[in-house]
């Protein structure tokens, strides 16, 4: 049995220090690093305090970013004279209770607090007084702490029924040191915003204030529900372009809005996810959003989501992170796969619809445009000759479709489509086919535009973006019919990943199976690859394997190897669809508009762009002065 190694010291060093019990002021200044980390953190935990108080209006103020006054005052339950003294004693809180065993329960959480750091962190690092009342007492009650120098509690004049006044001065002004690391105003500013918008969007029955001396910031109303909450806050576009959410899977129900792809950002900043009432940032959640979106948009735009998971309580734990920001799922594969097929099922739902934001977006730069150039409107108003006239020989119509002269009958006619004109509309119907949500083939522009008449409005379509979306979505109905294609490799291609990640990648073979990737193990850290896809052709095995990796790793999903399979067949669709250029008949074009009828996604082509524009006609009549 070897002998334990001695720790060899220099014969001239000190000698090492004593063991030391540190000091309650230094305790409560060292969790305050980890819980106060700017301005936005003691507002968060001020305010999660306000929500489990029972509030139904929470008003906060601030100023200079946060840094010289912070004030939350709610009308929740409120403190009595015998629990502020303990509200600010460090690991005291109202939200845990014991468990039938005896042992406190850390796994049946209800609150958005529970660890009882949040007041003594911020009192030991600001000027913090706390004013609070009960209805059932005369008066309410005073609290002052100044970087944890606790003053004595004194009466103090009731400002209403019930709740809780804490104000927040010089914040950090206890450790100057961490006031360097603090960024400019507006920064601190966007942050409290952000944290607040968050907050109200869990709760949408709590009336919430944010503002400064100068304006109110944020103003919502209590008693809304969900979509108009998320509305109010994330802007009418989010509840003109949002899609429903619901489903639950044992036990677990999701719920919430989903953004068309059409209505998307430059990054994932507009994701919110709620778990049991709680804003979190997961890697998993964001990643299943991202999964779940991927077949419909490009790799820099990102969806616009507010989804609420609710879950039995002991099947996620809370207690991972001072700022509760993150959470642990018992099951997380559970929940990633429920977000997954919800959204997936959701945006199928959707159909064809494009966002609104494409139509207003036209409508914007064509009134920009009158107002660039200084087009006057001219009105024939009673008593007034028109300003000009339409004469027919100036001004030849062409044909029906857009363009003089025969059309061309091309033998190809919609590519890997030919079906498509059997199920046209006759020339004589078409005056019924307006009825339909993209209405009546009337023309093409450019070769490349086609336009329709609806009901009430026009539709403008790219008809190569379109029908790539159409050609893309029959190739993947194929392959989940007939299964994905597979070549075997003559001689096995062996990639040393490490032992965790190639533990991460083998956990998940039969997923890679159905896409066409058979792997198996090769000793230890080690992955062979015996079979890939035959449709992805000759390819770079260990850089795929190690992208897998990463991304199993990340976002608990294989998303490379689903991002080259859509890579390769949108290649094949946009080669394989309607070009621009291309001069297209009557049949041809009312094909088109009812095959994006009938086919989910439709609304946008495989990036992730609009494939169509509706401008209703009431907005084309303000165009030209006639509303």
């Amino acid at each position: 049995m070897a002998e334990p190694q001695k720790v060899i010291r220099d014969a001239d060093a000190a000698p090492l220090p004593r063991i030391k019990r540190l000091p309650n002021e230094t305790v409560n200044r060292i969790a305050a690093g980890e819980v106060i980390e700017r301005p936005a953190s003691v507002i968060k935990e001020l305010v999660e305090n306000a929500l489990d108080a029972g509030a139904r209006q929470i008003d906060i103020r601030y100023e200079d970013g946060g840094r010289r006054v912070i004030t939350v005052t709610d009308d929740g339950c409120g403190m009595g004279p015998d629990d502020l003294p303990l509200a600010i004693e460090r690991h005291a809180t109202s939200k845990l209770s014991k468990g039938e065993n005896g042992h406190w329960d850390l796994l049946n959480i209800g609150t958005m607090g529970f660890r009882g750091e949040a007041l003594p962190s911020i009192g030991s690092v600001a000027r913090v007084n706390i004013t609070s009342q009960t209805q059932d007492t005369e008066n309410a009650w005073e609290l002052s702490v100044e970087g944890g120098a606790i003053k004595p509690l004194k009466p103090a004049p009731r400002f209403g029924l019930s709740g809780t006044r804490i104000d927040v001065r010089d914040l950090f002004y206890a450790t100057p040191a961490r006031l360097k690391f603090l960024k400019s105003e507006r920064s601190e500013a966007l942050a409290i915003s952000d944290v607040i918008k968050r907050l109200a969007m869990a709760n949408p029955r709590v009336g919430f204030t944010l503002g400064n001396a100068q304006r109110t910031t944020l103003k919502l109303s209590a008693g809304k529900d969900q979509l108009t909450r998320l509305s109010s806050i994330l802007g009418r576009d989010f509840g003109d372009n949002a899609i429903a959410v619901d489903a639950e899977r044992e036990g677990i129900h999701l719920s919430g809005f989903a953004g068309l792809p059409t209505y998307s950002r430059g990054s994932s900043q507009h994701q919110y996810l709620f778990v049991n009432g709680r804003p979190v940032k997961d890697r998993l959640l964001h990643g299943a959003v991202r999964g779940a979106y991927q077949d419909f948009l490009a790799r820099d735009r990102h969806p616009v989501v507010a989804l609420y998971v609710e879950l039995p309580r002991e099947h996620v734990d809370v207690n991972v992170h001072p700022a509760k920001t993150e959470v642990r799922f018992r099951n997380p594969g559970l929940v990633r796969g429920l977000i997954v097929s919800a959204l997936r099922h959701a945006l199928a739902a959707a159909g064809h619809r494009a966002s609104t934001t494409v139509s207003d977006y036209a409508l914007g730069k064509i009134q920009t445009s009158q107002a660039q150039y200084g087009f006057q409107q001219n009105y024939n108003r009673p008593g007034q000759a028109a300003p000009y006239r339409h004469d027919p020989a100036m001004h030849p119509l062409v044909d029906g479709f857009g363009y003089g002269g025969k059309v061309e009958e091309d033998a190809e006619a919609f590519t890997s489509s030919e079906h498509l004109s059997g199920n046209a509309a006759s020339p004589q119907d078409q005056t019924d086919l307006t009825a339909n949500p993209l209405g009546a083939a009337r023309a093409q522009l450019h070769e490349t535009y086609v336009v329709a008449q609806t009901a009430d409005g026009i539709v403008i379509v790219d008809q190569h973006a379109a029908h790539e979306r159409l050609v893309y979505e029959r190739m993947k109905a194929a392959m989940a019919d007939k299964g994905v294609e597979r070549q075997a490799l003559l001689i096995p291609d062996i990639v040393d990943l490490g032992e965790t990640d190639a533990a991460r990648v083998l956990s998940r073979a039969d997923e890679l199976a159905e896409m066409g990737l058979m792997i198996e193990a090769f000793g230890a850290g080690a992955v062979a690859v015996r079979e890939t896809p035959a449709l992805l052709g000759e390819m770079d095995v260990q850089g795929l394997l190690r992208d897998l990796a990463d991304d199993l790793s990340e976002y608990d999903e294989a998303l490379s190897l689903k991002e080259r399979f859509e890579h390769v067949c949108g290649t094949m669709a946009c080669h394989g669809s309607v070009r621009a250029g291309r001069r297209l008949g009557a049949a041809e074009m009312n094909a088109l508009l009812r095959e994006m009828e009938a086919t989910p996604h439709s609304g946008q082509c495989n990036h992730g762009r609009p494939t169509y524009v509706e401008l209703k006609l009431a907005d084309i009549e303000r165009l030209f002065g006639r509303r």
